[in-house]
């Protein structure tokens, strides 16, 4: 974890989302910026701004990205000077799934390394989840298999209007299994059951419809209205945002962390990774042809 001081710059103790979804920082004092290899990390005055930086892969999850994002949210909820975390991406995607050099080393890992391997994407899910901080992620361009786990683990999700939206697991072979429970919960099973189900893609419109997130607006009224939320977060208690997460969680049955599901998942996946399914998928999409079930 980069959190010794000489890999720390000091700038200012505001900062501002930009459209082109980087940061802007103000003439002021205590703005702590933190560089990891796969994200970018800026602490203002009770807010962190995370930004997934591979913008040369659409920021494609691989494994050195998930755990990164995954040391930054425990970080920052350790932190009682932060109350609102921002995630956003840089470049032309919010995120656009699993990384394809990551997807081909999973199609040779063995049963007992896709169980550890998906351990961890689920634990990423986890941590934004059980977060106590008010958890705020704006999406742009595409949001693409994992991704939508990672929004479904948050609070609140600002999307611009054209970005694309799928669950696309079905169509390799496999299922969105570590994502599942977030996704479930979110939107519930019926929803859950035509996105994923199909595969397909959606849109922006209908990903509120279905209520995977909260607010659809054009890109320059993102910024605004990523303030609006944050001005409501900031004149509320942290403590009771941080209870009412919990509340919300004991109320829907989702409070137990040590849930059996997510172990069960894990497991799932893994089966299906190696499995005759997964394997086939896997090889017609890198081999860019249909899959062999495919046949019209």
């Amino acid at each position: 974890m980069r959190t010794d001081c000489d890999k720390l710059a000091f700038f200012s103790d505001y900062c501002i989302s930009i459209p082109n979804r980087t940061t802007e920082q103000l003439p002021t004092e205590h703005l702590v910026i933190m560089d990891f290899k796969t994200i970018k990390v800026q602490l203002g005055e009770s807010m962190a701004w995370v930004n997934l930086d591979r913008p040369e892969v659409r920021n494609a999850l691989n494994a050195e990205l998930i755990r990164e994002l995954t040391e930054v949210f425990d970080w920052l909820n350790s932190r009682d000077d932060i109350r609102v975390i921002i995630l956003k991406g840089n470049g032309p995607a919010f995120c656009a799934g699993a990384d394809l050099a990551y997807m081909k080393d999973m199609a040779g890992f063995s049963y007992n390394q896709n169980i550890a391997d998906a351990e961890k994407l689920s634990k990423l899910f986890q941590t934004i989840y059980y977060c106590d901080k008010a958890v705020i992620v704006d999406v742009h361009g595409a949001c693409i298999g994992g991704a939508n786990g990672i929004i479904a683990a948050a609070d609140i999700v600002i999307a611009e209007k054209s970005t694309k939206f799928a669950f696309s697991e079905v169509r390799l072979g496999i299922t969105p299994a570590t994502i599942s429970p977030f996704v479930v919960s979110k939107i519930g099973t019926a929803a859950a059951k035509e996105l994923m189900l199909t595969g397909r893609r959606f849109t922006a419109d209908e990903a509120k419809d279905f209520r995977l997130v909260n607010v659809v607006v054009g890109e320059a009224e993102m910024i605004d209205m990523e303030r609006q939320y944050i001005d409501h977060f900031l004149k509320a208690s942290p403590d009771a945002i941080a209870e009412c997460k919990n509340l919300l969680r004991m109320v829907t049955g989702t409070d137990d962390r040590y849930n059996p599901v997510f172990m069960q998942t894990s497991v799932a996946i893994a089966n299906q990774r190696i499995s005759k399914a997964g394997q086939e998928g896997m090889k017609a999409f890198f081999e860019k042809r249909k899959p062999e079930w495919e046949t019209f």
